[in-house]
């Protein structure tokens, strides 16, 4: 062991001047000891250097005694009194009669990796139990501490409420903290969960397989909530808490399961003649018209939420299977829609978390529902029980008697304030030509090109965000009604409401989809087979680090070799939609966080753009370079001529706007004469 700077007090050689209960008392009113203390001391024990456990454990920032060698090696000796003096108190005979000896002989207790873990398990009063506002310096490496500060983690409570609002995935945004070092931090923490007094979820570090966690495959069978009554609103426990406010098991319509009395097997509503259908259940009558839609995704997606939703409200709410349901169950469900039940509301989760809720809350919390979106509910239910009456599992349809929610119709539909000026938007094409040029061949450069490629297709082709996504290379070619002068090229996909149409591609945004490209090593130029897929026009070229992506973005390559036994990029996934939205706006607030030269006024209006803002911009700056309305309706897909004016309504606005500051200047220019 190290040379120590002080001898262990003689008076504990022998007779013992202070008794060791009131050192014990001391200690415990003083200081007591972190498990990260007792791993430094174990490490000084078998001759560590203090600086390398300075450096190792603590942070001298935060920690005075690692300032300096000494100050570390001082702190460890006096900790290393006070546990002998515990273990002297507190061990047994044999224990105590071997560090007597020992000090008598050195002047000291001599420790080995034996000596020392028995010391530390005689003197247990000094361990420190772990509390909710506890830094997490205090428990865990700095080096795993710094990473952690980073996202605003301070304590072990926020730690613990930061995994659990995560989910399985809590460490991905945390830089070198990886699934093994997240199970064992995890691990940590259900083992403190006493003296936290705080509960990591049960998905947190769930066991995974082909990157989904095995909790999503568990069933959850969900019961009726006890009935609130009215006393019980305002709160009946000695926390003010009541029924209502408590948690509720709920589970989306894959993970869901229905007790039997509550499943519909034996409806009053179920139609007693021949069912076109296999279904003897409610859920099963659900999926049955859910697959009617598996190849139109966001058609399954929304219908899937709107009938989770309901059965959901249904069985737990109401406590009636969904084949009991009348006409006054559909007016009451009418009502709910107006304010959920703050149980069935929370923050967005995955669809496997317990944490999961029907309903996401909004910025204040709430999650009602516009007279918009509750009419869209109702008109969903109506059409899925119309639809269960017609293949005859249902004998009918109580949603026939509910009227639609009362909606006010509004002048504009569409959001497009959000669509960027003419001068901005030239001022942001320049700075992203800027930025893929500047850091060409990076990685950041590769991230800015393609930014770059999604933006100019949205924005001079008039794409949404799942068009750009879905757009496929062998789909873009150049157009017969181009000039070797004035080239053009066209591109053809499946827009909203399964409409195939045909767009013009700009030479900016070409260049754009080259350079992308090349980034991803192939050959945009290359010769292109009809019945040979050639790929997405846009794909990611970082790939996360994670079997999920792994899986989707590299499925086949290397399957087939080439010449020379090169692989192959076989069936290369593009972007999704929302990822596509997510790389758009983080590279949007790099732009607005770093740009230099740009107005307060330009910045704000950047910064409130998203990726369907730049379509609305090829709307505005069409119309107001005098584009024919239809041909604008064309490219931009819409079904009706009346959608696209209110593109035409915006210019007129932005030019009424612009003439009545130039009034404004004139006036205030003559009252200055």
């Amino acid at each position: 062991m190290p040379k120590r700077t002080a001898t262990f007090p003689e008076k504990l050689t022998a007779k013992t001047t202070r008794p060791p209960e009131k050192l014990t008392e001391s200690l415990a009113l003083e200081r007591r000891y972190t498990t990260k203390e007792f791993t430094a001391l174990r490490a000084y024990v078998q001759r560590i250097a203090p600086a390398v456990i300075a450096r190792t454990y603590y942070d001298p920032d935060e920690d005075a005694h690692a300032a300096t060698p000494g100050a570390m090696e001082r702190h460890l000796n006096s900790m290393l009194d006070a546990l002998v003096a515990l273990a002297l108190a507190h061990g047994s005979t044999v224990l105590a009669d071997h560090l007597r000896a020992s000090m008598r002989q050195h002047g000291r207790p001599l420790l080995t990796a034996v000596t020392f873990r028995m010391v530390t398990e005689a003197a247990q009063l000094a361990a420190l139990p772990p509390q909710a506002d506890h830094p997490i310096s205090a428990w865990l490496r700095p080096r795993v501490a710094r990473r952690l500060k980073g996202e605003g983690i301070r304590t072990l409570g926020d730690l613990v409420a930061f995994c659990n609002r995560r989910g399985g995935s809590w460490w991905r945004s945390i830089p070198r903290i990886g699934p093994g070092r997240a199970r064992a931090i995890v691990s940590w923490l259900r083992k403190q969960h006493a003296s936290l007094q705080l509960t990591i979820e049960a998905d947190v570090d769930s066991e995974e397989r082909d990157g989904v966690p095995l909790i999503a495959a568990e069933l959850v069978e969900v019961v009726p909530a006890p009935k609130v009554t009215r006393s019980g609103l305002n709160g009946g426990g000695p926390d003010g808490d009541s029924s209502l406010t408590s948690r509720l098991t709920l589970a989306p319509l894959e993970r869901l399961a229905v007790p039997h009395a509550l499943s519909g097997a034996h409806g009053e509503n179920r139609s007693t003649v021949f069912c076109y259908i296999q279904a003897n259940h409610d859920l099963e009558a659900v999926r049955a018209y859910l697959n009617r839609f598996r190849d139109q995704p966001k058609t399954l997606r929304a219908y899937t939420k709107e009938l989770e939703r309901f059965l959901l409200w249904a069985v737990v709410l109401r406590g009636k299977a969904l084949s009991d349901l009348r006409v006054d169950d559909c007016e009451a469900y009418k009502d709910f829609l107006k304010s959920p039940d703050p149980r069935f509301v929370g923050e967005r989760f995955a669809r496997h978390s317990p944490r999961w809720r029907p309903f996401a809350a909004s910025a204040d919390g709430s999650a009602s529902l516009s007279p918009e979106s509750q009419r869209y509910t109702v008109r969903v239910l109506r059409t899925a029980f119309a639809w269960w009456v017609d293949v005859r599992y249902l004998a009918g349809n109580p949603w026939k008697a509910v009227n639609d929610p009362v909606v006010i119709k509004r002048e504009r539909a569409m959001k497009i304030k959000r669509a960027l000026p003419a001068g901005l938007w030239r001022k942001l094409r320049d700075e992203l030509d800027l930025r893929s040029a500047a850091e060409s061949g990076m990685t950041a450069g590769a991230q800015w090109r393609a930014v770059r490629a999604a933006i100019l297709l949205m924005g001079d082709s008039g794409l949404r965000r799942e068009e750009a996504a879905r757009a496929r290379r062998e789909a873009l070619r150049p157009s017969s009604f181009g000039t070797p002068e004035r080239p053009v090229w066209e591109l053809t996909l499946v827009g909203k409401g399964q409409r195939e149409r045909t767009v013009p591609v700009s030479a900016a945004t070409l260049a754009a989809l080259r350079a992308h490209w090349r980034d991803r090593a192939q050959d945009f130029d290359g010769a292109t087979e009809e019945d040979k897929p050639i790929g997405p026009l846009l794909s990611p070229v970082v790939i996360p680090w994670t079997d999920a992506s792994r899986r989707r973005h590299r499925a086949g390559q290397g399957a087939e070799g080439g010449e020379g036994g090169e692989e192959q990029p076989a069936n290369e996934a593009g972007y999704t939609a929302d990822g596509l939205n997510r790389l758009i706006s983080r590279m949007i607030t790099e732009l607005v966080e770093t740009m230099d030269g740009w107005s307060l006024d330009e910045r704000v209006r950047l910064g409130q753009a998203n990726a369907h803002a730049f379509r609305h911009t090829f709307g505005t700056q069409s119309v107001a370079d005098e584009v024919p309305v239809d041909v604008v309706q064309k490219v931009l897909g819409h079904a009706s001529l009346q959608t696209t004016t209110l593109y035409v309504q915006a210019e007129k606005q932005r030019m009424v706007e612009e003439v009545a500051r130039y009034y404004a200047g004139v006036a205030a220019y003559k009252t200055g004469q």
